[in-house]
């Protein structure tokens, strides 16, 4: 009888499971977006026409600009509101309304930006063009939401419907791009406590701007941070403890979100176009960045990436110039060390005496939870961190928070009709700060920056300052006509990665802590040997593996390995697989992991005490500074006393040795049953596209990522990037005058719906790097929008 009962629940059970699957598929799939319908837009001038191919990519055929970025809005909705929702949220800080405690931390250190006030002001401060731009692309996006019967997956999993669509929404996607690209704090974090804690000489010794890859575009050779002499005495001053007290707080590779961009001239092509290649590095997600369309109006074309949220292509063409990005790791962002009162701590000391901070309080939401109330406190010259420096309250002054350098300018690459003129529109765009390069139909090539730089008085905003003192002050921006360009070099060829492209000729400093510049050096190598250059002759370079940045390390480790006798497997098993790189990082190439990790743990081992003496000041201190790389080779060549650790008692032999075992000897345990000279860097570079659920419903795994898949390529010393943090999210290469030869390709697919056939059905030409076609496709879905 007993059993009879529980047979009947578990039937029970089960009936109900199914019952509820059905229900839930039924809602996922009838949740599709439609692509073939006659659909009704208020606000709508004039009827347009949408064409998409078998990628589901859509032609955009209107009769105004405006009609255009509405059916965008529309379109951007259909295919990728979620993500919108995600994007808005989270620069506003409002996640935990959705996701619940868990989100609290994410939604408080958020509302130290103050976002959503800045967002309002941007939008009050827009130009009339471009507001009304954006209020159709807004109308866009709520026609979808109003009309659309069953919302998206992610809604229903989560029980909630979105807001309206605002303009400041919008403004909120952008400045989420901002902080994506240049809002980091930790920079000047870093340096100001290594400032308190080290002496001026070691400081200047381990921030230096150049490297030995150095490939600059204007202003002479020289850089406003040189290579500096080993201040022996100063680093052996520095207490001698263990390294592991140090361990996961020295960050090599610094990685932020960067990218390839270069053009050539039509000298150096087949048959005299001039064609640009672009490889924008971000994270890795389901759904992708960016969204594919092309749009016609009012005789206007343009075809490329756009981000959902914004009415703007962002990289791409129009019928005669394309462009490609690059971040440029600016320093845009100080942290302004307040001067508090001693008799009255809501007060701060400005240039024209005490003032009051300006505060509000903030509510946070959380869902199925109690609200908090927080305070926000406001200076004038931006919104109070949360996080002292120093045990010192900031100030964060950030191109970000100022209403005059984010806007919408972009939209006036439609009408160009050559470099010069693009470089116009590029430098006075209120754009996340970008290097930008240009071909045009006549042939020639470009290169210039996009957006607003502060022009500081004296400061070069590496360190947190006092600006009581008015003359610490930003006078401005730097003026739009001086900001570099080059066109039409002799070489033919223009190529910016992150790096250094500016020498101390140039009268401002735009940045301290540029990116290693090994990958724009390899890149003009390719391009030196490279002659008759086709499409499909750039993107094999952007597909490029070679790494010599690493063969320092391979003949590192080789040297001290011959200069001692040795019978331990372990340094056996080390030396066959550094002599079995064979300086790529492909896929089957041997001994790329181990080269990695040994690079780590030397830093980690050599900067030990410099980590260790910082942690005193500040417990969260990690040494990330992207041009490392030079202090680090330079120690190991020269090899001075006082430097390593107190067990290698200054024996850089024994630790060199030890350090390479030790990293060979981390390997092995991870990879028992592979022999370490054959472990391929395949099997250890593996990139999974994750899902925001998956993460915390990893039962959901495999439903909603995309991969996990072996690739090459590396984080960051190689053209091809490539890591499971982040990569390629596009590769544009195109000729204005011959859009029909261009390529694009992105991971994933244009829709955002895990049940949809485009959501990762452009997948296997980025993955596998095969040429996508620029160009959509056959057009096999319409649909016809009308105006009320």
């Amino acid at each position: 009888m007993a059993n009879k009962k529980l047979k009947y629940i578990y039937t029970s059970l089960l009936t109900l499971s199914l019952i509820i699957a059905t229900g839930l598929f039924y809602l996922f799939y009838t949740s599709l977006p439609i692509e073939d319908d006659e659909i009704l837009l208020p606000g709508l001038k004039n009827p347009v026409s949408v064409h998409a191919d078998s990628f589901g990519i859509p032609s955009i055929k209107a009769t105004d600009r405006k009609d255009a970025y509405q059916v965008l809005g529309f379109l951007h909705a259909r295919d990728r509101l979620f993500q919108m929702e995600l994007m808005r949220r989270k620069s506003a800080g409002r996640l935990a309304e959705i996701f619940g405690s868990v989100a609290v931390n994410l939604d408080m250190n958020q509302r130290d930006y103050q976002f959503e006030q800045t967002a309002r002001n941007i939008v009050a401060a827009l130009p009339t063009d471009q507001k009304q731009v954006l209020k159709a692309y807004v109308e866009g996006v709520n026609a979808f939401i109003s009309q659309a019967k069953i919302l998206p997956p992610e809604f229903i999993m989560l029980k909630f419907s979105p807001e309206p669509w605002r303009m400041e929404d919008s403004i909120l996607v952008a400045l989420g791009l901002f902080q994506t690209l240049n809002g980091q704090e930790q920079d000047e974090r870093m340096v100001t406590v290594m400032e308190k804690a080290l002496p001026k000489e070691l400081v200047e010794f381990l921030t230096p701007d150049t490297d030995a890859y150095a490939t600059i575009l204007l202003g002479g050779p020289d850089s406003h941070r040189p290579a500096q002499p080993v201040p022996v005495s100063a680093f052996a001053a520095l207490d001698a403890q263990s390294a592991q007290l140090a361990k996961g707080s020295v960050d090599v590779d610094s990685s932020i979100a960067g990218s390839n961009n270069w053009v050539v001239a039509g000298n150096k092509t087949f048959d005299g176009r001039a064609i640009v290649a672009n490889d924008m590095h971000l994270g890795l997600n389901a759904p992708n960045i960016w969204y594919r369309a092309e749009l016609h109006y009012t005789g206007q074309y343009l075809n490329g990436v756009t981000l959902p949220g914004l009415p703007l292509l962002i990289v791409g063409g129009n019928n005669n110039v394309a462009w490609g990005f690059t971040n440029i790791t600016a320093d845009l962002l100080d942290l302004i060390t307040l001067d508090i009162n001693p008799n009255n701590p809501q007060e701060y000391l400005t240039p024209q005496g005490w003032r009051s901070f300006t505060k509000n309080t903030a509510i946070i939401k959380i869902k199925d939870g109690a609200d908090i109330a927080i305070e926000l406190r406001s200076t004038i010259w931006g919104p109070v961190s949360s996080k002292p420096l120093l045990g010192h309250p900031v100030a964060i002054k950030w191109i970000a928070l100022e209403t005059e350098a984010v806007d919408l300018g972009l939209l006036d690459m439609d009408k160009v009709t050559s470099v010069k003129e693009a470089m116009r529109v590029i430098n006075q765009a209120g754009a996340p700060q970008q290097n930008v390069v240009f071909a045009d139909r006549a042939g020639h090539i470009g290169w210039t920056y996009m957006g607003r730089f502060p022009k500081r008085k004296v400061s070069n905003g590496l360190v947190s300052r006092s600006w009581a003192d008015a003359s610490m002050a930003w006078d401005g921006f730097i003026p739009p006509e001086q900001l570099p360009r080059v066109v039409d070099p002799p070489d033919g060829f223009i190529v910016t990665a992150n790096n250094r492209t500016l020498g101390r000729d140039y009268p401002y400093v735009i940045a301290n802590n540029w990116a290693l510049g090994y990958r724009a050096y390899r890149i003009t190598e390719l391009l030196r040997e490279a002659n008759n250059i086709t499409e499909q002759d750039m993107l094999h370079m952007q597909l490029d593996t070679r790494s010599e940045f690493y063969e320092f390390y391979r003949q590192l480790g080789l040297q001290e390995i011959n200069t001692v006798k040795h019978n331990d497997g372990i340094v056996n098993q080390s030396e066959q697989t550094l002599r079995a790189w064979d300086g790529y990082m492909h896929l089957n190439s041997k001994g790329a992991a181990l080269l990695i990790l040994f690079r780590e743990k030397l830093a980690e081992g050599i900067f030990a005490k410099v980590v260790i003496r910082c942690k005193q000041y500040d417990p969260n201190f990690s040494y990330a500074w992207r041009e490392m790389e030079t202090p680090l080779r330079e120690l190991l060549t020269q090899r001075p006393k006082g430097i390593l650790p107190a067990q290698y008692n200054d024996n850089w032999r024994e630790f060199i040795l030890e350090t390479l075992n030790s990293a060979a000897t981390d390997l092995q345990s991870h990879y028992p049953d592979i022999e370490l000279a054959q472990l391929n860097w395949g099997t250890i570079n593996r990139i999974t596209q994750h899902h925001p659920f998956s993460k915390s419903l990893p039962i959901l795994g495999t439903l909603l990522d995309i991969g996990e898949f072996e690739s090459s390529g590396c984080a960051s010393v190689c053209v091809k990037v490539m890591s499971n943090e982040h990569g390629a999210s596009e590769r544009l290469v195109l000729a204005p005058a011959h859009p029909e030869d261009g390529i694009l390709e992105m991971p994933g697919g244009q829709s955002g719906h895990p049940f949809s056939k485009h959501y990762r059905d452009q997948q296997k030409f980025w993955q596998e790097g095969k040429a996508a076609p620029f160009m959509p496709g056959k057009f096999v879905h319409t649909l016809h929008f009308r105006p009320i």
